[in-house]
């Protein structure tokens, strides 16, 4: 038995008007340059990396720090598969690196945790540190000065994708639009299982769902897996898009990256994070377009937007939630 999640659509009109967005992503190539191609690919990994946190933070409340660092530690696992001068398939570069994404976040969460609020977020926080010197202070991928890889092959059952040189942004592009459609369905069923009712009870109040004899230590490690996961095909993206790896994919600012594109597109909804990612790409365009001081600019305008639009850009347009309602939405 299923039933609406409160990260989900409420309506036929919010499912229409994503599916339009998708639409709009498939035929965009077909009416912009090529350099707008690329930067369409970057705000969909980052779409992916912020979604793949959407499932901890918005829908189980846990905050992680540590989560860029499964991101990056994916974008490394392509390195070591595929060196400068021997590319590998993608069906073969991305499962190894949601694999080996998924076993860290595993490890990770299984220590974490045990701990909660303040010191959860600190303790993530220095997972993702330990990771980030791993490839810092090592030469691992090349040190401090990061690394080129030869980008995944898109071929499968003997197929290969192989465009020209011109039209190569469009194989990540498409790729990357794939991944996204695929993670978002996919999210957006698990949240309407018994499982994701679950992970909304832990969020609204754990000790009570732990009352009912409800083992929440699983439940949140499953979802922080999953999560790492998913961040590990987000990182994968990455390496698929650039060639190239460096310290900097694995740091802690990557989390706080995405979680600043859930705070901008809306932590009250599934698609927020996708909304967030979009809009912080464009943002991050124009005022390089417009100034030296592109962060001033963008902590400017991210710090309007969320004193202006509390449910973010998704909750444009959108009615306030009725007081004294329950946990369910």
């Amino acid at each position: 038995m299923t039933s609406q999640s409160r990260l989900l659509p409420r309506t036929a009109y919010g499912w229409l008007g994503l599916a339009a967005l998708a639409l709009v992503f498939a035929a965009l190539p077909l009416f912009v340059p090529v350099a707008y191609v690329e930067l369409g690919t970057i705000a969909m990994t980052g779409a992916m990396l912020a979604l793949s946190m959407q499932l901890l933070v918005g829908a189980t409340g846990l905050v992680s720090l540590g989560h860029g660092a499964f991101y990056g530690l994916a974008a490394y696992v392509v390195y070591l598969l595929s060196p400068e001068s021997a590319p590998q398939p993608i069906w073969l570069t991305l499962p190894a690196a949601m694999l080996a994404a998924g076993a860290a976040a595993f490890v990770v969460g299984a220590l974490s945790l045990r701990t909660s609020g303040f010191f959860f977020l600190m303790v993530t926080l220095a997972f993702g540190q330990m990771i980030y010197f791993v490839f810092h202070d090592t030469k691992i991928g090349g040190g401090t000065d990061g690394a080129y890889l030869a980008k995944p092959l898109i071929a499968a059952f003997g197929a290969k994708l192989d465009l020209p040189r011109k039209l190569r942004p469009l194989g990540p592009y498409y790729v990357a639009l794939v991944q996204l459609t695929l993670m978002y369905v996919g999210l957006a069923m698990l949240l309407r299982t018994l499982y994701g009712h679950a992970l909304e009870g832990i969020r609204v109040n754990e000790h009570r769902m732990r009352s009912l004899g409800f083992d929440t230590y699983r439940i949140k490690l499953i979802a922080f897996t999953l999560a790492g996961a998913l961040a590990g095909a987000a990182g994968h993206m990455w390496a698929l898009q650039t060639g190239f790896v460096n310290p900097e994919i694995v740091g802690w600012h990557k989390s706080a990256e995405a979680l600043l594109m859930i705070l901008l597109g809306g932590l009250g909804s599934l698609h927020g994070p996708i909304l967030g990612a979009i809009a912080m790409t464009g943002l991050n365009e124009v005022a390089q377009s417009l100034t030296d001081r592109k962060l001033l600019v963008e902590g400017l305008v991210i710090l309007c937007v969320v004193i202006l639009l509390p449910r973010g850009i998704a909750g444009i347009g959108q009615r306030p939630p009725r007081s004294g309602g329950g946990g369910h939405g």
